[in-house]
């Protein structure tokens, strides 16, 4: 991969296809989604989609991207920085004009929100 510029996060490219297996461009929304898949907040090992964090995306055809997203308490002391590097992130992929995220507290994130594969990973069962 080459060297990315300091300010640039680097986006790990997509993996080859497998022998027969016949590439579907992924699109945009769906990039959007596998690079949100990439942060995780630092106290806990889920990432941020599967904890339940994120409530909408939205890409519009000229490439701008909106993200709702919540955490986990409103003193969650990573409330500065999971923001941040979501949207860091996001702007770093190609196609992306701007992205934007905004943080709600409504609804309030629950342990009801988490995927089961976060319910697994942190053995609540």
């Amino acid at each position: 991969m080459p060297d990315q510029p300091p300010d640039q996060p680097s986006v790990p490219p997509p993996l080859p296809p497998l022998p027969g297996e016949v590439l579907v461009p992924r699109t945009l929304e769906e990039q959007v989604v596998d690079v949100i898949r990439t942060v995780f907040d630092p106290e806990i090992p889920v990432n941020i989609y599967e904890m339940g964090l994120i409530y909408g995306v939205d890409v519009n055809p000229d490439g701008d991207v909106n993200v709702t997203m919540t955490l986990t308490s409103p003193n969650c002391p990573a409330a500065q920085s999971l923001p941040a590097e979501v949207e860091t992130k996001i702007n770093a992929l190609p196609g992306v004009r701007e992205a934007n995220v905004d943080i709600t507290f409504e609804p309030p994130w629950t342990q009801d929100m988490m995927s089961e594969a976060a319910r697994l990973e942190l053995g609540m069962f």
